[in-house]
């Protein structure tokens, strides 16, 4: 592929809008673009794209997501910059991942490594298309497609536990002398967040336990008050999900129900891999000395790191800042430079495990 077609592969992903749920067209675009190259290609059934490259012994996992969050923003190149929902998060690693495999595989492909090139859907929900690969695959090693920057690598992120929070009770009148039932909820709520910065005292954003209310609505019919309440509670290496839902169970009482979607562990991969070492090569070979990165956010790697327990990294182009925002895009060389690199350590791989 020319640099000129690998642009425009991302666009063509950015042009099909996929917020969580409606990720088949940029799945089915990825399987042509594969089978177009001789490539086996398809979606499984919980809808990810998976392509493979080369017919080695050794399992490389690139997974990536397809889907994002809602919010179309138009598709235009301005002054080197490609602008779209999911230019950052997460289509252009995404399209860095395919661009590189069909490089390689143009050159005859890797001889030691079979790389599965994965589109998940769900990331931005919860993780359903990773949760499904996680119970199919058993990757040697695993490479995350997140936005880092094209010179970092991405070792860690922080892990995840989203609850709701739900209270029912008969109606009062207003100037009776029980707490109304946002009371008490905020109350839980205030109780939650208290015990957190406590915790909390002294330590870098890696090492914190960070809860967010992300909803709260209130309803009544007039016999009957509600209230629920969205939580996300980011979660440090050394804060078990579970230990922390235990927790927030006994502080809920027996009036209100917790109702726990998904908690997963942190996750930090270890630097002295051949993985690690394959990428550190290849982005000094562009001229550039690599950085190590934590993310305080969370991927897939929450989800297919602990059930794959392999060497793994996370890398991309895009600043993460500009996740979810309006003012998403990437630049275009940024975009090229990963490519190379990752095209570059996949060959170092290559190499290092048939030594």
């Amino acid at each position: 592929m020319t640099g000129a077609q690998e642009r425009q592969l991302l666009q063509d992903m950015l042009e099909r809008y996929s917020p969580t749920g409606q990720e088949r067209a940029v799945a089915e675009y990825l399987v042509q673009r594969f089978r177009e190259a001789g490539l086996e290609a398809g979606c499984d059934e919980a809808g990810n794209f998976v392509g493979t490259v080369g017919t080695g012994p050794v399992e490389v996992a690139l997974l990536g997501h397809i889907d994002t969050v809602p919010g179309e923003i138009p598709v235009v190149e301005r002054e080197g910059r490609l602008w779209g929902r999911g230019a950052v998060d997460a289509k252009g690693p995404m399209a860095m991942f395919a661009c590189a495999a069909l490089r390689l595989a143009s050159n005859g492909g890797p001889r030691n490594l079979r790389l599965l090139v994965m589109g998940a859907v769900g990331e931005e929900g919860g993780s359903e298309g990773a949760r499904h690969l996680a119970g199919e695959y058993t990757p040697k090693h695993l490479v995350i497609g997140e936005p880092g920057g094209w010179d970092s690598l991405v070792l860690g992120y922080k892990g995840s536990l989203r609850v709701s929070y739900e209270l029912r009770r008969t109606a009062r009148h207003s100037a009776g002398p029980d707490e109304s039932v946002p009371e008490v909820a905020i109350a839980f709520w205030q109780k939650v967040k208290s015990a957190c910065e406590e915790n909390n005292a002294g330590k870098r954003a890696f090492d914190q336990i960070s809860p967010s209310l992300r909803a709260i609505n209130t309803s009544g019919d007039g016999l009957e008050d509600r209230v629920v309440m969205d939580i996300g509670v980011r979660l440090p290496l050394d804060c078990d999900p579970r230990t922390l839902e235990r927790q927030m169970r006994e502080w809920t009482g027996p009036a209100a129900t917790l109702q726990v979607w998904f908690g997963d562990p942190a996750v930090k991969g270890e630097k002295n891999t051949q993985l690690v070492r394959s990428f550190l090569a290849a982005v000094r070979e562009y001229g550039t000395q690599p950085r190590f990165k934590v993310k305080t956010g969370t991927s897939d790697m929450n989800v297919v790191a602990p059930v794959w327990n392999c060497p793994m990294l996370a890398y991309g182009p895009g600043d993460s800042a500009l996740d979810h925002t309006p003012e998403e895009h990437i630049e275009l060389e940024e975009y090229d430079r990963a490519i190379a690199v990752l095209e570059r350590a996949l060959i170092n791989l290559d190499e290092a495990v048939g030594r």
